[in-house]
This record gives structure tokens, C-alpha cells and sequence, in this order.
């Protein structure tokens, strides 16, 4: 099995590539691409969609056979919601940095649907707030199962130092709807301050596969099944970015039996 856990390779231009090829898996994609003012980024989306996501900066897009202008406001993942495009597949793209850029492409199979390229602005999705206690956690849907898309399931989370996340521990590797859908799904870390680290674990009921690790500031994560929870060191609060896609487009978890009195208590 591929290293679930991915480090950025350089400071500049794509420094993040996960591919279903090498992930070894189906269906989810991602890249991290950090651009100067300037700088462009360009691709085809072939045969998959795409959800650009500006993490932090601003930029000039293209794409889909629209001009979507300069968009953008927050300088670091922790300042407010994002600013988003969705591509269908059979669509070209560019980006360019007007400021520091962090730009996460997000990919998915595209199913041939006609869905048009759109701009998917702040407060599209208000923040929710999700847990209590030390389990409380800040999320903003990008792209959920209730807005159109082919495959993509995008959200980005932010976990207060000293929190957990995606806890109780839950998986989604099972096609069994409506009780579990199948998703594969990645995490983009960031640690604010960015010396910081956080604790993710991935394992199966099994144990088959069972593997903990440090994430540092920059870090991607896979999850090719089992359970995944997080857990934000105090004094740091922990930004993610998810990506899932599988065979259907909805979210059903299923929490692991041991841990389920935790949202009963």
C-alpha cells in the first residue's frame, strides 16, 4: 500500500500530486499548487471535474468558458470561508496569483453530465459548528451532496488546538446505502502557528491496517478505508481540507460500535 501520508516537495509551483494511480485507489485526486503574484497555474480536466479551491490569496481565474475575474480575500485558511470554482470535465482552466497564492485542485471522475463551470463564493455554505466540548470543530461545506456536481465531495474543517476531529472515529468504505457509501478521501493540513503538529490515525476493525502519524503544516493524508480521527496538539489549531469521491455521491458514515456512546452521552 502507497504511504498514506504526503509531503510537500518544494515551495513553488505543484508541490503536492495525488493521483488514483499513485494512491492506488479509484477515484479521488488532489493537488497543491502555491503560486507568486504572477505565476499561473493551467490544466485540462479530461475526463474528471474539478473543484479549485483557494486556500488562502487571491487570483484571476479562467475556465469552462467563463472569466470569473479576481476572487479571493482570506491571506490563511484560519480568516473566514473560502473562494471556490467548479469544472466540469471536458473543460480548460487557469490561474493566476494576483497575491501569495495556495491553491487546491480537487478531482474527481466526471459521470459526462452538462454541469456549467460556476464560482462558488463565501457563505455559499454557512459554517456550522459541529460536536461539543473538546470535540467541537468548524465546518464549511465547498461542495456537498446537496449542491450539483458529478462525483466531488469537498469541506474544509478547523479544529481548535487541543480538539479532536472526525471523532468519534468513523469509516466509509463500505457500499451500503443507505447505511454506508464508499469514499475515498484525503486531508490537506494546516497548522496555525505553522510550527505546530497534529495526530492523525487510519486503521480498520481488523487491524489489517493500522497506521498513526504525525502531520505537520503542509501534510496530505489518505484515507483508502477504516477509521480516520484527528487530533489538534494544544496551543495549535489544525485547518483540513477534505476531498471524497466513490461510486455514489452521498456521505453515510458508520462510527466504530466501541466509540458510539461518545454522541449518545
Amino acid at each position: 500500500m502507497p504511504n498514506l501520508k504526503v509531503k510537500p516537495q518544494g515551495t513553488s509551483g505543484r508541490v503536492v500530486s495525488v493521483t488514483p494511480q499513485s494512491a492506488g485507489w479509484t477515484y479521488v485526486g488532489f493537488e497543491l499548487w502555491k503560486l507568486r503574484p504572477g505565476e499561473t497555474a493551467a490544466e485540462k480536466t479530461g475526463e474528471r471535474e474539478v473543484c479549485l479551491v483557494l486556500v488562502s490569496g487571491r487570483a484571476k481565474v479562467l475556465g469552462g468558458g467563463e472569466d470569473f475575474g479576481e476572487i479571493g480575500e482570506r491571506m490563511s485558511p484560519f480568516e473566514g470561508a473560502p473562494y471556490a470554482v467548479y469544472m466540469p470535465a471536458g473543460a480548460e482552466w487557469s490561474v493566476e496569483a494576483t497575491t501569495e497564492l495556495e491553491l487546491a485542485v480537487c478531482s474527481a471522475p466526471g459521470t459526462g453530465g452538462k454541469l456549467p463551470a460556476r464560482l462558488i463564493a463565501p457563505g455559499t455554505n454557512p459554517q456550522i459548528t459541529r460536536g461539543t466540548g473538546t470535540n467541537t470543530r468548524y465546518v464549511t461545506n465547498i461542495l456537498p451532496e446537496t449542491d450539483p456536481a458529478d462525483s466531488l465531495l469537498v469541506v474544509e474543517v478547523i479544529t481548535p488546538g487541543g480538539h479532536t476531529s472526525s471523532y468519534p472515529p468513523h469509516k466509509h468504505d463500505t457500499d451500503n446505502l443507505p447505511h454506508e457509501s464508499l469514499l475515498e478521501e484525503t486531508y490537506y493540513h494546516r497548522l496555525n502557528p505553522p510550527q505546530g503538529f497534529g495526530f492523525q490515525r487510519v486503521y480498520t476493525d481488523d487491524r489489517s491496517l493500522d497506521e498513526a502519524m504525525v502531520v505537520e503544516d503542509g501534510d496530505v493524508t489518505l484515507v483508502p478505508r477504516g477509521y480516520h480521527p484527528v487530533a489538534a496538539t494544544h496551543g495549535y489549531d489544525l485547518y483540513y481540507l477534505n476531498v471524497m469521491a466513490g461510486p455514489k455521491r452521498t456521505w453515510k458514515f458508520y462510527n466504530a460500535p466501541e466509540h458510539e456512546w461518545l454522541v449518545k452521552a
